[in-house]
């Protein structure tokens, strides 16, 4: 059952997944090489983090709290030994009684309002300087609304007619995607999974496995990290996660700039 609640929490079950994209663009144009984004974080298992300074990934605290203990995570196809894990306090994982409840009933109501009201962000301090690739700067800013955000990761995937389904493989091939924020307050920026002309020529979402993994948000010439993978709306896929009209929501990094800095700070 511990499974099933990364699955509800859309890292694993709604929401993180390899992206899904489009039913009218080939999954071809979504595809990118493995060093298309370097600073990328692996899991292990599934999920990811982003290297955001030389010693420090930051992930959403549902990609790792599921699992056991994390020693190693990879990073440009090196394994990097982890010294310390620091999850935000304001964390709350989902008592099991709440989600047994919500796939009974599906009625995700309270479910809904936990997650929403959970810091679902960690970070982990690798044991040793990351020298061979450079880290992605925060985005700072608090104007995400309105702007399209790029999201990257290599969880399960599909596409906005079929979805996918909870049991496919929640690590695949390394995938992009767009998507306009139609909301961004507090901790959380969301955005929808669009179809037709409503759609960005990559429109796409994350899914099952994406968890913790960037939303990207160009500044000038340069992409800045806004967000990280978290959770998807359950009762806006009816039961098929990865179809047109899922809300996506993301940790919202700006939120957080000031904790992401206190604990680096202590930790030096």
């Amino acid at each position: 059952m511990t499974r099933l609640l990364l699955l509800a929490l859309l890292l694993v079950s709604f929401s993180a997944s390899a992206i899904v994209v489009r039913d009218d663009v080939a999954d071809a144009q979504y595809r990118v090489p493995a060093s298309g984004f370097p600073a990328l974080a692996d899991m292990p298992g599934e999920g990811h983090g982003v290297l955001i300074a030389p010693q420090w990934v930051v992930t959403a605290a549902h990609a790792i709290t599921w699992q056991p203990e994390i020693r190693q995570i990879t990073i440009g196809g090196v394994s990097r030994d982890v010294e310390r894990v620091v999850i935000h306090p304001g964390y709350r994982k989902p008592p099991q009684a709440l989600l047994d409840h919500a796939l009974d009933t599906w009625d995700w109501t309270l479910f809904r309002v936990l997650l929403a009201s959970s810091d679902d962000i960690a970070l982990l301090k690798l044991a040793q300087p990351v020298t061979d690739i450079p880290p992605v700067a925060i985005n700072t800013s608090d104007d995400e609304f309105g702007q399209v955000v790029e999201i990257i990761g290599k969880g399960a995937t599909g596409n906005g007619v079929d979805g996918y389904q909870f049991s496919d493989p929640h690590r695949t091939e390394l995938r992009r995607a767009y998507n306009k924020v139609t909301s961004a307050d507090g901790h959380w920026l969301c955005y929808l999974f669009d179809k037709d002309s409503d759609a960005q020529p990559l429109e796409g979402g994350s899914g099952s496995g994406d968890s913790g993994g960037p939303v990207l948000i160009r500044t000038g010439k340069d992409w800045l990290l806004a967000g990280l993978t978290s959770w998807s709306d359950p009762q806006s896929t009816v039961r098929v996660p990865g179809r047109y009209g899922q809300v996506s929501c993301n940790v919202r990094l700006s939120h957080y700039r000031d904790w992401i800095e206190g604990v680096i700070s202590a930790q030096s």
